[in-house]
């Protein structure tokens, strides 16, 4: 399994080629132009060859960049789109408007929308169509269907007024949202089935209260109102997996302030067990999953802003998971 990593300080993105025992390659940097600043990044096929693409939301030029894959590795230039002024934050990969075409949804900071990049299928995009949000502060975005209608929805962080907003799509077009109160200050968003009934929930990551959220959903754009769990502090971001093979999705979460990461193991019926914590980098700002060693164990990989390096925690397949590996990002 290989990595992209969206490099704010040094306005790149830097690929980290993945060897079977966990390691990784040399790196290879491409450019995101000057004082780009990318803050988040998602792969998927936006050309429909079958070979990852990358976009990245650029903050500091107001754009979304378009890294189109070779298939060994390596990527083209970006292509960039403006965005006007706004700052993108989040970024996601759907299909909104069912021509089988990849498109791209991108959360705003600073103005109270989101845009929606309609993709043409080979790679580029029309231009962006804004959605407001009602919030000045929307700063994670995840996608999935959320009523039940075979369609991508997006649910999201409103993080200046503490709740996760749901957008229903309608053939490029979202209504209005609903709007859920979480914890304060949420901070990044994620789908998942908790309970086993086939219908998403809703996970989020509260920053200042040091929680995690849980939404449970009726399959039909509505939620149950929040459960909360206690987290490391500030946590930043949260990635889901069944860590433990009991086939009942788990959380991880990075938690920005004490150097941490919190693993909670789901119970299969929407419930959580207490954290359990592991060390990471200095300020772990982002947190993924994936099998990194080819054992067929998830592990975690954590983003560590303060250090400019990356750690690797391999999972026995208990739940458990072995001390970090770091890397450096430059």
């Amino acid at each position: 399994m290989d990595l992209a990593i969206a490099n704010y300080g040094t306005n790149n993105v830097r690929i980290l080629l993945g060897t079977s025992n966990s390691t990784f390659a040399t790196q290879i940097t491409y450019s995101t132009g000057p004082n780009s600043h990318p803050y988040s990044l998602a792969a998927g096929h936006l050309n429909d060859d079958n070979i990852l693409d990358i976009a990245v939301t650029n903050y500091g030029n107001n754009s979304v960049g378009i890294l189109l894959g070779r298939g060994n590795g390596t990527f083209m230039s970006q292509t960039t789109y403006f965005l006007g002024g706004v700052s993108p934050y989040s970024i996601g990969i759907g299909e909104f408007n069912n021509d089988n075409r990849m498109d791209l949804v991108v959360s705003n900071n600073g103005t109270d929308n989101i845009a929606l990049l309609v993709g043409y299928g080979n790679g580029t995009f029309a231009s962006p169509k804004m959605y407001s949000t009602g919030s000045f502060s929307s700063i994670s975005i995840a996608i999935g269907d959320l009523n039940s209608d075979n369609r991508s929805d997006i649910a999201f962080i409103n993080n200046d007024t503490s709740t996760t907003g749901i957008m229903l799509g309608y053939d490029e077009f979202f209504p209005i949202q609903t709007t859920y109160s979480s914890g304060t200050s949420p901070y990044y968003v994620a789908l998942g089935d908790f309970n086993n009934d086939t219908q998403l929930d809703i996970v989020v990551a509260n920053r200042d209260s040091n929680t995690v959220s849980v939404f449970l959903g009726y399959g039909n754009s509505s939620f149950a109102n929040q459960t909360t769990y206690s987290t490391g502090s500030k946590p930043e971001s949260v990635a889901i997996g069944d860590f433990n093979n009991d086939a009942r999705l788990d959380i991880v979460v990075a938690n920005n302030d004490d150097n941490t990461t919190s693993v909670l193991l789901g119970y299969g019926n929407g419930s959580f067990a207490n954290q359990t914590k592991y060390l990471a980098g200095s300020w772990p700002q982002s947190v993924a999953v994936g099998d990194f060693n080819n054992d067929s164990y998830l592990d975690i990989i954590v983003a560590n802003f303060g250090d400019n390096t990356i750690g690797v925690l391999l999972g026995y397949g208990n739940g458990s998971f072995a001390n970090q590996t770091t890397y450096s990002t430059g």
